[in-house]
């Protein structure tokens, strides 16, 4: 059995000099390669890794192909039997590669797996990219145990011992998963570039019958915007994007034209409260996800009739049957456990 642990850095030599020796440290004690996939960084990070990191292996890119193509074409000349992906703004303080990879050998069923994701700002909080594990619900709005909507919960071990391990999505800042089935699965839709690809793998994974779990014994430090700021309109404009992509690939048949033409409504409304603050640019980043998004749907129209051949289970008791917009903004409804 061997497991890689495998970081993609872009322009990051401050947070590797920062955290990547937490990391080497808890994931050696754990008997894994240590991998740096660099993206074509233009800073020094790649000296850095080569005079102060000589353990590392390093895989260099030619160009920056972000999150979802830097992994597939870096894990591709990577042999393990399984992957753990971490950002390069992760900070270990124990070994959260054990639990996680001895999770998914006693479930054969289990594809992947994530740990308790805190926060490196507020270490006594969830971080909001994860938390205690990711859901969604009806309308493609990702949420998570110990975080709705931008309301985040403080960690007082609430889901250390919830009765069912089971969650939809895990997030991409420090995932496990069977390089068998990522590989089977054509790994991340690069045409995600970045943000809720690991979502979309999930999602994939879950329509194949196969299960995606919470690890409580493990735990990692995130610090999270390290790349693109909350709120930036480049974020907002691959969130929408994607969201709608993949929606259209992964929803069952008979809910997939009434959900995204709701979803389209919520959007536009959204769109709308951008504009009655005179955020114009966010305004835009949403009218240009849209128009993103109809201009590749001929070719996710082609995507959808591949993945439909492979899925076995389209109905997910983790997916929630509601609006989480709906029952946080107007319900006042802001932890999990309330839902």
């Amino acid at each position: 059995m061997k497991t890689a642990v495998v970081i993609l850095n872009y322009n990051g030599e401050k947070l590797l000099r920062q955290y990547l020796p937490s990391v080497i440290k808890y994931a050696q004690n754990a008997e894994c390669e240590i991998v740096v996939a660099d993206n074509h960084s233009s800073d020094n990070s790649l000296k850095v890794l080569a005079e102060e990191f000589p353990q590392v292996r390093v895989i260099t890119l030619d160009q920056n192909y972000g999150f979802a193509q830097g992994y597939n074409l870096a894990l591709k000349q990577i042999n393990s039997d399984y992957y753990i992906l971490c950002n390069n703004d992760i900070e270990l303080r124990s070994d959260a590669v054990s639990p996680l990879i001895h999770l998914l050998e006693s479930k054969p069923n289990a594809a992947a797996a994530m740990p308790k994701i805190k926060s490196l700002r507020n270490p006594e909080m969830f971080e909001y990219a994860g938390a205690a594990g990711g859901f969604i619900d009806r309308y493609g709005y990702p949420f998570c145990r110990g975080r709705i909507l931008d309301n985040v919960e403080t960690d007082h071990h609430q889901y250390d011992t919830v009765k069912n391990n089971q969650i939809f999505w895990a997030t991409g800042a420090f995932i496990a998963v069977r390089a068998s089935v990522f590989n089977s699965l054509g790994g991340f839709d690069s045409s995600f570039f970045a943000h809720m690809e690991e979502i979309d793998l999930c999602w994939r994974i879950k329509n194949l019958g196969m299960d995606i779990l919470y690890c409580p014994e493990a735990e990692a430090y995130h610090l999270g915007g390290a790349t693109l700021q909350q709120g930036s309109p480049q974020k907002l404009y691959l969130n929408y994007r994607n969201c709608l992509k993949m929606m259209y690939q992964n929803l069952p048949p008979k809910r997939l034209v009434p959900t995204l033409w709701i979803r389209m409504i919520m959007d536009g409304a959204s769109a709308a409260v951008y504009m009655c603050k005179l955020q114009f640019k966010s305004f835009f980043a949403v009218l240009k996800a849209h128009l993103a998004f109809y201009a590749s749907l001929p070719k996710l129209i082609a995507q959808r009739k591949i993945l439909k051949k492979t899925a076995k289970k389209y109905y997910h008791n983790e997916i929630f049957n509601g609006s989480i917009v709906y029952r946080s903004i107007i319900k006042k409804q802001k932890i999990f456990f309330e839902f």
